[in-house]
């Protein structure tokens, strides 16, 4: 089951589910179910995943309307758009985090973003090529046993989630971004702390790799930017082997195309299993009714094999088995070197 939300601007938010080119419109089934957290919560608490309560229903009578329509438009269309495909009501009670140097390959782009010298002895190996190589080797244990643990970081709120073909901003602090074509992990804590995986999106984690360049220390705040997910939230994906591919366009000009992209559990040294222990077993990741998106790493980035960004550019990132393709163009902020100035309370 492929669900999305999107907005009607007559009619507010709703939950829909793709059937081919239509998206049935299981809000004018229940009116309640204006976001997928709602629409959880009232299937796990009878026992059921979403798929099975859903089936419950009979959608005949649902509405219906164009997917093709939906996926073309823009934020603000007066025939409606697609949101991101998971939030909270609140958006303090959505965090989104992730994980890096998982995939196969992704060490040495990021070797070489911060040196010269990819090949080096063991006591220059540097941080991300040790912490690289400690996945290798304990990234996926033995069931009921704990691997070695990944890199971490922390990117922000429900504040910062945007749709697909909404924009990625160029804060006016810093001069590039930079996409990060991922998978990402959809999880709603139950009632009991327990967190549950409701499925896998596509997602663009959105991040500046020319602030990261200049050092290393830095990357903690070069993921604070906005990200994109959507636009659909697939339910039944085994995470093991995805195939993708990620092109940026300006105009009718194609400046990047990433060749064949390779994601899923096959190609990446860390269990998903042990990714989501290392997240879940802070206690502080587990109230009950919070919402977790969790970027999983990728194996390739733009930078630096494309010019700077510039307003309007667009990224298109597909991976196969995860819907229709995650659009988003880029919007730079004017540059402005004033601080922020903080008043006395």
């Amino acid at each position: 089951m492929n669900l999305i939300q999107f907005e009607l601007p007559e009619r507010g938010r709703r939950v829909g589910l793709i059937n081919e080119n239509e998206v049935v419109d299981l809000t004018s089934v229940n009116t309640v179910w204006t976001h997928i957290h709602q629409l959880f919560f009232e299937a796990h608490r009878n026992s059921k995943t979403i798929a099975e309560y859903v089936e419950e229903f009979s959608l005949e009578n649902a509405d219906t309307i164009s997917y093709n329509e939906l996926l073309v438009a823009s934020p603000g269309n007066p025939n409606g758009w697609i949101l991101p495909v998971l939030d909270h009501p609140s958006v303090g009670c959505c965090l989104v985090s992730g994980t890096g140097l998982t995939h196969l390959g992704s060490m040495e782009q990021r070797a070489q973003m911060h040196t010269d010298v990819v090949e080096k002895t063991e006591e220059q190996k540097t941080d991300s090529q040790k912490i690289f190589e400690m996945g290798l080797q304990g990234g996926k244990p033995s069931p009921n046993k704990r691997g070695v643990q990944p890199e971490w970081f922390y990117k922000g709120n429900g504040a910062i989630l945007r749709g697909h073909n909404d924009f990625l901003d160029i804060p006016d602090f810093t001069e590039d971004g930079g996409e990060e074509p991922e998978i990402v992990g959809c999880y709603i804590i139950d009632d009991d702390g327990i967190p549950c995986r409701i499925g896998f999106t596509i997602g663009n984690e959105w991040a500046d790799h020319r602030m990261e360049r200049v050092n290393y220390l830095w990357l903690a705040p070069s993921k604070m930017r906005n990200c994109a997910i959507g636009p659909e939230l697939v339910t039944e994906e085994k995470f093991q082997n995805i195939q993708g591919h990620c092109r940026i366009t300006r105009g009718d000009e194609e400046i990047y195309h990433s060749g064949k992209l390779l994601t899923g559990e096959n190609h990446m040294s860390h269990s998903l299993s042990n990714l989501e222990d290392h997240h879940f077993k802070y206690p502080h990741f587990r109230i009950p009714g919070d919402v977790h998106l969790h970027f999983f790493g990728t194996m390739k980035l733009s930078f630096p094999n494309r010019p700077s960004f510039q307003s309007e550019d667009e990224i298109e990132i597909n991976f196969s088995g995860m819907g229709a393709s995650l659009v988003n163009r880029v919007r730079q902020i004017s540059p402005s070197i004033t601080p922020i100035v903080v008043k006395k309370g």
